[in-house]
């Protein structure tokens, strides 16, 4: 408690002598990251099967994801459009239809939004589907 009052104090002090003009920090902690996942996807079920793992840093966009831009506009509108998590399963009762959209899958683990996430997702039925397609491209567009 003592801390923060100090830090409070010491902001006044700077305010008050900037005029009240904001004055530019840096952040707490410089290279933290709040955003920060990894994907790990499975071109198939196969031991042959291509596996490709990216890590999506956002806010600001960055890793090794090849569209880490795009991925982290998805993630935030997911969860700006949806009062569920994005990353949440499929509901146990859902009515979903019986399309086998391929022998995909990817788990995406890591921090998103203050929250820990673990999510697999696969492509083996609409509802997966639909949940897949909605993250792409944070998740790899399945032709």
């Amino acid at each position: 408690m003592l801390r923060r009052t100090a830090f409070v104090v010491g902001l006044a002090a700077v305010l008050a002598g900037t005029g009240g003009a904001a004055v530019a920090c840096p952040p707490p902690w410089p290279g933290l990251v709040e955003d920060r996942l990894t994907i790990t996807y499975h071109e198939g079920t196969t031991k042959t099967a291509a596996v490709e793992r990216f890590v999506l840093e956002c806010h600001p966009s960055g890793g090794d994801h090849p569209r880490a831009a795009e991925a982290c506009e998805t993630l935030d509108q997911a969860t700006r459009s949806r009062a569920a998590n994005p990353f949440a399963p499929v509901e146990r009762d859902a009515i979903c239809t019986f399309i086998y959209g391929g022998p995909q899958t990817a788990r995406i683990t890591g921090t998103w939004d203050g929250r820990e996430i673990d999510a697999e997702f696969d492509r083996t039925n609409g509802c997966e589907i639909a949940r897949w397609d909605r993250l792409t491209p944070a998740l790899p567009e399945v032709r």
